[in-house]
C-alpha cells in the first residue's frame, strides 16, 4: 500500500516536472546562472527576512483572528458591527492597497516608519480578517445541543470554549486555516512595494543587476516552497490524526 502510494506520487511528480521543463525547452531560453549565483548572500538575507516576517505575523494573526471571531459573537451589537465592518472592508479590498494605506497614512500618523515592524503588522491585520471568518464558521458549526450540554454540567463560557467548542471546531477548520497560513507567507512578497528587503525584493534587485529574470525569480519559488511545503504537509498529517480521533 505504501509502496503503491509512493510510486503514484513519484509518477505524478515526474509528469508535472516533464510538463514544466518541456515548456521551458520550447522557449529556447539560454540559462545564465553564474551572474545570479554571485548574489546568493542577498537571496539568503531576503529569505531570512521573510522567515522573520512570517514568524511574527503568523501567531499575531491567529490571536487577532480569534479575538475578532469571538467579538463578532459579543452581546454588544455596536462591537459586533464594528468588527464585522472591519473584517469585510479588509477582505473586500486588495492587500496592495492596504499596505499603502497602513504604511503611508496610519504609519506616518503614528510615527511608525520601521518597515520591519509595520510590515508584519499589516500582514497580521489582513490575514486576521480571513482567519476570523474561518474560526467563526468553525465555532458556529458546533451544534446547539453541545452548548446546552456544557451549560447543564456547569461549565463556564471559557471552559465551554476550551473543552467543548474548540476541539470540535479545529477539526473542521484546520485545512482552511492551514491554507491561510500558507497564503500569509506568500503575501509577504507584496511588502517589497514599501522597500522591505525580503525575498521578492532581493530577486527584483538581482534581476536589475543581471537582467536574468528566470534565474532571479526561480530561487524565490524555491525559497517559498521551503517555508510553505513543510507547513502544508504537517497540517495534512495533523488533519488525518484528528480525523482518526473522532
Amino acid at each position: 500500500m505504501v509502496f503503491t502510494r509512493c510510486l503514484s506520487f513519484l509518477g505524478a511528480l515526474l509528469l508535472l516536472s516533464a510538463v514544466f521543463f518541456g515548456a521551458f525547452a520550447l522557449l529556447d531560453y539560454h540559462w545564465s546562472w553564474n551572474p545570479v549565483a554571485q548574489y546568493w548572500r542577498l537571496f539568503l538575507k531576503g529569505w531570512l527576512a521573510t522567515v522573520s516576517i512570517a514568524g511574527i505575523a503568523l501567531p499575531l494573526s491567529l490571536v487577532l483572528g480569534l479575538a475578532l471571531a469571538l467579538l463578532q459573537r459579543s452581546p454588544w451589537r455596536l462591537l459586533r458591527d464594528a468588527c464585522r465592518i472591519w473584517v469585510e472592508l479588509t477582505r473586500c479590498t486588495p492587500l496592495l492597497l492596504q499596505i499603502y494605506v497602513y504604511f503611508y497614512v496610519f504609519g506616518q500618523a503614528l510615527a511608525l516608519d520601521n518597515r520591519y515592524v509595520v510590515g508584519p503588522l499589516i500582514l497580521c491585520a489582513f490575514s486576521a480578517a480571513y482567519m476570523s471568518e474561518t474560526l467563526r464558521a468553525g465555532i458556529e458549526s458546533v451544534g446547539k445541543s453541545q452548548w446546552e450540554s456544557a451549560r447543564a454540567i456547569g461549565l463556564t463560557p471559557a471552559q465551554t470554549y476550551r473543552w467543548v467548542v474548540f476541539p470540535q471546531a479545529i477539526r473542521q477548520i484546520l485545512p482552511s486555516l492551514a491554507g491561510q497560513f500558507v497564503s500569509l507567507i506568500k503575501d509577504s512578497s507584496l511588502l517589497s512595494v514599501i522597500g522591505l528587503s525580503e525575498l521578492t525584493l532581493a530577486a527584483q534587485e538581482v534581476n536589475a543587476f543581471t537582467y536574468a529574470a528566470f534565474e532571479s525569480y526561480l530561487p524565490v519559488a524555491a525559497g517559498y516552497l521551503v517555508l510553505t511545503l513543510p507547513l502544508s504537509l504537517w497540517t495534512r498529517s495533523l488533519e488525518r490524526r484528528l480525523r482518526f480521533e473522532t
